[in-house]
C-alpha cells in the first residue's frame, strides 16, 4: 500500500460513518459537516506548529469570508482554513513559486478567474471560486480538492486521491486540523 493509500485509510472509517449518517452515498451536501465534524473529534486535539489550542485569528477577514463563502456556497470554516493554510492571512504573501496573496493564487489561475491577486477581496474570492470547482469536480470529496488545491488536479487525477507526496498529505492534514478549530 502507498503512502497514499494509507493516509486514506485512515480516514475510512470517517466517511463511512458521515455517509451512513446521511443516508446518502453521493454528493457533499449534508456530508461535509459530518465528515469534517467526525474529523475534527479525532484531531482537533491534535497538536499543531504553534502547540496553541485557539484557531489562528482571521477577524481582520472574517466579514470577508462569510461573504465570499456564502456566494460561493462554500462553508466558511472551510475557506477560512484554507486561506490560513495558504498564507496565514496575509494579503501580501508571496510563494517562492509566485503564488500571491491571501489563498496563494498563481498568476496565470488569478487571470483565469477574472481577478486580480494583489487585491484581497478579490483574491479571496478567486480562491474560492477555484475551491468551489475542485468540490464540484470531486463530488463533493473535500479531501481530493484540498489536494488538488495544492498538488493540482492533475496530480490527484493521476494517483486517483491525495497525491503521495509528502508536502500534499501533510497540506491536506493542517486543512483538516484548521478546520477542525474554526467550526
Amino acid at each position: 500500500m502507498s503512502q497514499g493509500d494509507s493516509f486514506g485509510a485512515d480516514l475510512l472509517p470517517f466517511v463511512i460513518q458521515a455517509l451512513s449518517a446521511s443516508g446518502s452515498s453521493t454528493g457533499a451536501g449534508p456530508v461535509l459537516p459530518m465528515l469534517f465534524g467526525a474529523i475534527s473529534e479525532t484531531v482537533a486535539s491534535a497538536p499543531v506548529a504553534n502547540g496553541s489550542p485557539a484557531p489562528p485569528s482571521t477577524g481582520r477577514w472574517d466579514a470577508l469570508i462569510q461573504d465570499v463563502a456564502a456566494r460561493r456556497g462554500l462553508d466558511p470554516a472551510l475557506l477560512r482554513a484554507v486561506m490560513m493554510a495558504e498564507s496565514g492571512g496575509n494579503p501580501a504573501a508571496r510563494s517562492p513559486a509566485g503564488a500571491l496573496g491571501l489563498m496563494q493564487l498563481m498568476p496565470s489561475t488569478a487571470r483565469a478567474l477574472g481577478v486580480d491577486p494583489l487585491d484581497p477581496a478579490q483574491n479571496l474570492d478567486g480562491g474560492a471560486q477555484y475551491l468551489r470547482s475542485l468540490l464540484d469536480r470531486y463530488g463533493g470529496d473535500v479531501l481530493k480538492a484540498t489536494a488538488a488545491y495544492n498538488a493540482g488536479p492533475g496530480a490527484v487525477d493521476r494517483y486517483g486521491g491525495i497525491p503521495p507526496y509528502q508536502e500534499t498529505q501533510a497540506y491536506v492534514r493542517r486543512i483538516q486540523q484548521l478546520y477542525a478549530r474554526y467550526v
